[in-house]
């Protein structure tokens, strides 16, 4: 029941180092942790999604989103874990006999004062999502200083993975995309500096070289500097490739220019990952193009990510939304008349009628600027994403340490993890875990389902399924080998939310479970929370 927005609510059945979620009549959601005779309130929605957390686990102290495991502290609601960007709004709750009343117009939650190295300036270079969540976080924990985010991008930083999703599909429009909201810069006191490419990084000397548009140079310098430079897409050296009606996509201007080509054209996507797989599905639910085919050398999707039996569960998925495929054979040349697409020609000799053609072939990191102190395969920096003292290289452009090993990945999810973790550096703050804390976790929404990736697997094929990828209700545990006492690497699932958090908490502290542990009936839920501290 509700009196002037305070709310009513059972504590029965709320355990000791639970939490339980409570739906309102508007819509809204209450949700109730408890430690002891202490009883927290939160909004439970995920501030990223909108996902109920009452749905998720909670694992010790943390509170972890079903959908994307954005992950909250229990006690304080404040952010640990991205995809989310900020923690959870809290509301004051009393105890009244059985009863707690909480009281939504009560946020207790504090912000810290902007009061830390006042007198220092941080430069960032990139606007992507590490570029991002390091000044945000910085404003968000206390920072004081200046803050310079240059970008060569035309637009404030945005939400890329939707491009490919929501956005492309016709389901968002480009304001819901911005990061931090309208005039998030101006609100956190940053410097946002749009269509500026940075020509030279002197890490030496803590500074950067701007070139402007009218070709002048612009020399700063900065007590800390952040790069995160992200990654471009990978061109193949096939004729045509440079065609007006051939894309890539990485960039809002990208994905608006796919949108703009597509109405009642044959379209030709090149490559079977996820970024072509979601472009496949997202042009599919625009129902705009006359045809949707998608070209992969290998007889699978996704083939480095999951296995022959969830590859064939979203092929079918895909035929059954109209989208033809073309296995074992990659293209020879895109054809046209020296401007516009007609087609393509494959390596075993066949065509496809074409009018535009999408490349999905992989990106690489914009190491570039770097590469005078570190290959081309990625920079390779501390724990902290430190490269050295006061120099951070964080993002795709990164080969850190997580609990994995050293790697570079390019998920949103890392790339949001490593701005969290370089401002807490930058404000040298140990309540933030390290890298090596720390997992990979990505997501593919095709056709409204989400598969969900935690973890890195050498392969997908020496794996254990449980349930059924063709009715998109599965999980499956990836192994490096086939030994039985080997620790399942990675998971994938459809539709098995608490299985697969439970999996990446027990893989986060190390206690991923064994081949034969699985095969025994492992319960791993229960041993998820039983380990959690």
């Amino acid at each position: 029941m509700t009196d002037n927005n305070k709310i009513t609510i059972s504590a029965e059945g709320i355990k000791n180092g639970g939490m339980k979620s409570f739906k309102q009549d508007d819509d809204s959601i209450i949700l109730i942790t408890r430690d002891g005779d202490e009883f927290s309130a939160f909004d439970g929605k995920c501030p990223h999604a909108g996902a109920d957390l009452g749905e998720g686990l909670r694992c010790g102290n943390r509170v972890i989103c079903p959908w994307h495991h954005g992950t909250f502290d229990s006690t304080d609601g404040s952010l640990i874990e991205p995809v989310a960007m900020k923690g959870l709004t809290r509301y004051s709750v009393t105890r009244q006999g059985d009863n707690l009343i909480v009281d939504t117009t009560s946020n207790i939650n504090e912000r810290a004062d902007n009061d830390q190295l006042a007198n220092t300036h941080t430069i960032i270079v990139g606007g992507g999502g590490a570029g991002f969540m390091t000044a945000n976080q910085l404003r968000h924990t206390g920072y004081g200083g200046k803050i310079t985010l240059i970008s060569a991008d035309n637009k404030a930083p945005y939400n890329r993975p939707l491009l490919s999703k929501a956005f492309l599909a016709g389901q968002m429009d480009e304001s819901k995309l911005i990061l931090g909201g309208s005039n998030w810069a101006d609100r956190n006191n940053i410097d946002l500096r749009l269509n500026q490419r940075v020509s030279e990084i002197l890490p030496n000397e803590n500074a950067i070289i701007i070139e402007n548009n009218n070709g002048d140079n612009e020399k700063q310098s900065a007590d800390f500097l952040v790069v995160a430079t992200g990654a471009e897409p990978k061109i193949p050296p096939f004729k045509g490739a440079d065609l007006a009606s051939v894309f890539t996509l990485r960039s809002m201007d990208d994905a608006k220019a796919i949108k703009g080509a597509t109405d009642n054209k044959n379209v030709v996507i090149v490559g079977t990952g996820f970024i072509g797989m979601e472009a496949a599905a997202a042009l599919s639910q625009a129902g705009e193009a006359a045809s949707i085919t998608v070209v992969g050398r290998s007889a699978r999707v996704m083939s480095n990510i999951v296995s022959e039996a969830v590859s064939n569960a979203l092929i079918k998925l895909h035929e059954e939304n109209g989208v033809r495929f073309v296995f074992g054979t990659g293209v020879e040349s895109i054809d046209g008349d020296g401007s516009h697409v007609s087609g393509v020609t494959l390596s075993d000799g066949s065509t496809l009628a074409a009018d535009v053609v999408v490349l999905g072939t992989g990106v690489a990191p914009r190491t570039e600027l770097l590469n005078e102190v570190n290959d081309p395969d990625g920079v390779q920096v501390d724990e902290h994403l430190q490269l050295r003292d006061g120099v951070y290289a964080l993002g795709d452009i990164a080969k850190a340490t997580n609990q994995m090993g050293r790697m570079r990945i390019e998920h949103w999810r890392v790339a949001l993890q490593h701005g969290m973790v370089t401002a807490a550096a930058i404000l040298n703050e140990d309540n933030d875990h390290s890298l090596e804390e720390r997992i990979p976790f990505f997501w593919t929404a095709q056709y409204g389902k989400s598969l969900r990736y935690s973890g890195h697997a050498a392969t997908p094929d020496k794996g254990i399924l449980f349930g059924t990828p063709d009715d998109l209700d599965y999980i499956e545990y990836y192994f490096d080998d086939e030994g039985e006492n080997t620790r399942a690497s990675a998971a994938s699932s459809l539709g098995r939310d608490k299985e697969l958090i439970a999996f990446s908490e027990l893989l986060r502290r190390g206690h991923a479970p064994t081949r034969a542990q699985i095969n025994a009936g492992f319960d791993i839920i229960e041993q998820a929370h039983a380990l959690s501290p």
